[in-house]
Parts: structure tokens; C-alpha cells; sequence
């Protein structure tokens, strides 16, 4: 037999803990990656998509609202999702087939915010333009 075997000694303590580690389910997430593997950005912080149709979402109760959104076709993966336009009057800058910039919402653990219920993604850029500057007055949507 050779070193220490015992029930404490270091190798036995680190090898049972290298395998009961895989019982946390926030371990065994992270390292099989799955909540990357299932995002549609794929882990990246914003994508290109190419807008579908504009889509208005319901608020949840007790607002009553319809949200605009957009239904977007990211471009590396073709992956369909809705993306929430902010700002007052920002979905009129977007029209069908205009190339558009999404990103996260920032809602907990990467989920949806607010009132709108399924939507993870806002518009940030219209045909590399800043929608919220467009939505100040301060550029004019690029003609393509």
C-alpha cells in the first residue's frame, strides 16, 4: 500500500468532493453549460437579428398595456425570439426586415422584466443606429 489511506488523509477528502460536487445543481449546470447552450445569444451579450413582424405583447395583471415588441431572426443562428422596443414611439423607427442590435433585458437570472410576460430581449440599434437616439430626436434613421 502506498501513502495514506485513511478516512481524513488529503487524496481520499479530495476526491470524494471532486465527486459529490456534481450533486450541486449549480455546479453541474455551469460546467455542462447548459444555461448557454439554451440561450439563443448563445452566452454572447447582444446579437444582429433581422425584424419578422411587430407584435404587441399583453401586460401582466393588474396593468393592462400592449407592450411593442418585435419578432426577430437572429442572424449567426436563426433562432426566432420577441425583443421589447423601449421608449415612446420607438417601434414606429422599426420596420419589417430592418437589421436591429438585441440584447438582454435585465431581468433576474437573465429572465424577463416587469410587465411582460416571455419576452428576454430589448432593440438597442436599428440599421446601426441608437433607437433610443432616435427616440430623443437626435438622429434620423439611416435610409437603406
Amino acid at each position: 500500500m502506498k501513502g495514506p489511506r485513511g478516512e481524513f488523509a488529503a487524496r481520499s477528502l479530495e476526491s470524494k468532493r471532486q465527486k459529490l460536487r456534481w450533486k450541486d445543481i449549480a455546479y453541474k449546470r455551469r460546467m455542462l453549460r447548459l444555461d448557454v447552450k439554451s440561450d439563443p445569444l448563445e452566452g454572447a451579450p447582444q446579437a444582429r437579428a433581422i425584424v419578422l413582424e411587430k407584435v404587441p405583447v399583453e401586460a401582466k395583471q393588474p396593468n393592462s398595456a400592449l407592450r411593442k415588441c418585435v419578432r426577430v431572426q437572429l442572424i449567426k443562428n436563426g433562432r426566432q425570439l420577441t425583443a421589447f422596443c423601449p421608449g415612446d414611439g420607438a417601434i414606429n423607427f422599426i420596420d419589417e426586415h430592418d437589421e436591429v442590435i438585441v440584447e438582454g433585458i435585465g431581468g433576474r437570472k437573465g429572465g424577463s422584466m416587469g410587465d411582460i410576460p416571455g419576452v428576454k430581449f430589448k432593440v438597442t440599434k436599428v440599421n446601426r443606429v441608437s433607437l433610443e437616439e432616435m427616440v430623443r430626436g437626435r438622429k434620423e434613421k439611416p435610409v437603406r
